[in-house]
């Protein structure tokens, strides 16, 4: 992917819409939809990098109700010609055909790579990665297990969607919950995933969400790591320019 001149390329994570209610998640979608408004202007793509709602799960014919304003915002910018990229997160990994089907929307179910102005990006959303967290790495296989996911379908929709989001927002081994603080590099599990990455092979950059901290971590003399942080807490995104990446804090 090449960027056209005075273009960017946008990447926001971890909206958590619906969270912890949609009454309370209300204005923060609006922010999010008004961030999306301004940043088409000059986009050559967007990644969204995953937990763009709180709970997500996609029924054969049925779609949990609301997040009118984003979806069609996306749908918009869409079919203005702007790519836009998404990858599932722990809190809606039960995506499957709907933005692809309806917004055009490619949707990741794991990190992929990217190839932006000759500059290597190694993008996902982080949950499960590097060591440790054992637990959540147990649930999420049987979480994606096809027959537990079958199962989940036979749930009507009005009960299983109200009881997906009740473990949303109450099981902290579900919402990832961590330390808003900065754990230091040998206990920052998607750092030492980095590293172990770099030891393979060359990446200048590695973009993840999940972390719900703003992060921006030199890896080595070429390589660098970003954590988008939230738009629950932080409201930051990463812009990449064709040459450098940044953080910003959208107020």
């Amino acid at each position: 992917m090449d960027i056209p001149a005075n273009k960017k390329v946008y990447f926001a994570s971890d909206q958590h819409l619906g969270a912890p209610t949609k009454e309370k998640s209300f204005p923060r979608e609006q922010k999010f939809v008004q961030w999306l408004n301004e940043v088409k202007e000059d986009a050559a793509a967007i990644f969204l990098l995953g937990d763009l709602f709180d709970f997500w799960f996609e029924y054969k014919t049925v779609v949990p109700k609301g997040f009118v304003r984003v979806l069609g915002k996306l749908a918009e910018i869409r079919d203005s010609g702007i790519p836009i990229y998404f990858f599932v997160g722990n809190h809606d990994l039960w995506m499957r055909d709907y933005f692809e089907t309806e917004l055009n929307i490619p949707v990741y179910h794991s990190s992929q790579i990217f190839s932006i102005n000759n500059k290597r990006f190694f993008i996902g959303h982080g949950d499960g990665l590097g060591p440790h967290d054992l637990g959540y790495k147990r649930m999420k296989k049987v979480f994606t297990f096809p027959l537990f996911q079958w199962l989940f379908r036979w749930l009507h929709p009005d009960l299983g969607v109200k009881l997906g989001q009740y473990m949303s927002v109450k099981n902290k081994m579900i919402s990832g919950d961590e330390d808003f603080k900065f754990l230091g590099e040998e206990k920052e599990w998607l750092v030492q995933y980095c590293y172990r990455k770099l030891s393979q092979e060359h990446y200048d950059f590695f973009v993840f969400g999940h972390r719900h901290l703003p992060l921006d971590i030199q890896l080595n003399e070429n390589s660098k790591y970003y954590n988008l942080g939230d738009w629950v807490h932080y409201f930051t995104y990463g812009i990449f320019d064709g040459d450098t990446f940044i953080l910003e804090k959208y107020e």
